[in-house]
């Protein structure tokens, strides 16, 4: 029972999709790590795509006499970065030059 328990465990962490680091030669990138230092380990991403998003809320006072809206723009950028037919394609998602997430998106061309 409990190799079996084992197994699952493990089998369903190797189809997670979601990485907390990928290596790029000798170098490990991780969550946190700023874009320059990506660019200057890994190269130029395979491709790049800009969006902006805009969170924030309103705060309402009981009887309307204040209102206080915070809104913030975040700089999204994606990368894909395609290290070959022998190796796995990674995405990584950046918010203001941070990377916040890194996915494997399957064997590279």
């Amino acid at each position: 029972m409990k190799n079996s328990t084992t197994w699952i465990l493990v089998l369903s962490l190797c189809s997670f999709n979601a990485l907390s680091a990928m290596r790029c030669g000798q170098k490990l990138i991780n969550l946190g790590d700023y874009k320059g230092y990506i660019l200057a380990q890994c190269g130029e991403p395979e491709s790049v795509e800009t969006r902006t998003k805009i969170v924030g809320s309103t705060l309402h006072h009981p009887r309307r006499t204040l209102d206080i809206h915070e809104y913030e723009e975040i700089q999204i950028e994606e990368w894909v970065y395609n290290f070959g037919s022998y190796r796995l394609q990674h995405y990584l998602r950046f918010e203001n030059g941070i990377l916040k997430e890194i996915r494997s998106l399957g064997k590279g061309h």
